[in-house]
This record gives structure tokens, sequence and C-alpha cells, in this order.
């Protein structure tokens, strides 16, 4: 008896664990998977993300409007697992100095300025807001609405004489993280 108990605990077990895998790739072929890196004068950094699209819903705004991403609420920046930002130097970010290593990256979206952290818990999967404990930096940024709709979430890099930026934009929000290298 406790045989086949056993075995059909098994069983079980394998076959939540094949459903749960197909569910996480299903999930990726509505919001693929894609890394932006930027590898240039000492700088080396990757963002892992997953794309979602706009498919005519309101994606950022008050709670009442049923937005997608309410205001003042976590955000992962992408959909699925969380968004990754890995650098291999220490980075100035907004001013304030980031460590090297993997961190994932959230916000807090509102109007007009975003809150952006920086978190050691980079493994995980889904909407839950990693322990705030585990932040390593928050920055505000400005927010600013565009006049083109863009359908799906891009996070790229853009680079000027002072800053490498990490632009994010989505439906008609841009965002834009000034970075610099610490200087040795």
């Amino acid at each position: 008896m406790k045989k086949k108990l056993l075995i059909g605990t098994g069983v079980v077990i394998i076959l939540l664990t094949g459903v749960l895998f197909y569910l996480r790739s299903a999930t990726k072929k509505h919001s693929p998977n894609s890394t932006v890196t930027y590898n240039q004068n000492e700088y080396n950094i990757a963002i892992n993300y997953c794309q979602p699209f706009k498919k005519g819903r309101v994606i950022f705004g008050p709670k009442e409007t049923g937005a997608l991403q309410a205001y003042g609420e976590y955000w992962r920046m992408g959909a699925n697992e969380a968004t990754t930002f890995n650098t291999e130097t220490a980075l100035l970010i907004n001013g304030n100095e980031l460590p090297a290593g993997k961190y994932a990256i959230y916000a807090i979206p509102n109007e007009t300025a975003w809150t952006i952290a920086f978190n050691t818990e980079n493994d995980r999967w889904g909407a839950t807001a990693p322990d705030e404990k585990n932040d390593v930096l928050r920055v505000q940024v400005p927010s600013t609405e565009t006049n083109t709709i863009v359908e799906q979430l891009n996070i790229s890099f853009e680079p000027d004489s002072t800053h490498v930026y990490t632009l994010l934009v989505w439906d008609n929000v841009s965002v834009k993280i000034p970075i610099k290298l610490v200087k040795k």
C-alpha cells in the first residue's frame, strides 16, 4: 500500500512539474524574452526582460481607470520572471552608487516620476513584489508622456557625451535612467 502511495505521489509531482514548465514556456509566446546589452567604454551592462504587448489596454494610470499597471504599485518592468540588470562594474545610477552584480530591477510608476529599485532577489517569477529589505538601491527618475504609442515594451540603451541612459518605452510613456561609471 505504501509503495502504491509513493508511486502515485511521484507521478503527481512529475505531472505538476511538467504542467508548470509548459505554462512558463507558453507565456513566453505572448511576452517574448529579450536581452539588451551595452558593452562600450568600460561599461558591461545587460538587461534581460520579457516584452508584453499593449493589446488595446490602458497600461499606466490610476487604479480606477483599470490600468494594467496602476500608479504607486510594484511593477517588474516586463512580464513573466523578474527583469534582471547585470553590471560587471560599479555604476552611478542617477548619481547613486550601484555595486557590480546581478539585480532584479523593478519600478513603481507614477504620473510624472518613477521609483526604480535594484534588488538582490533576481530569480523571481510572477508579479509578486520582492522584499524591499533586499533593495540595494532606489532612485527617482522622471517619466515623460509621448505623442507616439509603442505597442510592445522596449528597453534600450542611449548614450550621450556624459551618460548612458537606460530607456524604457511602452504605450505613451518614456523613462530614462541615467547611468555613469564610478570613477576609481
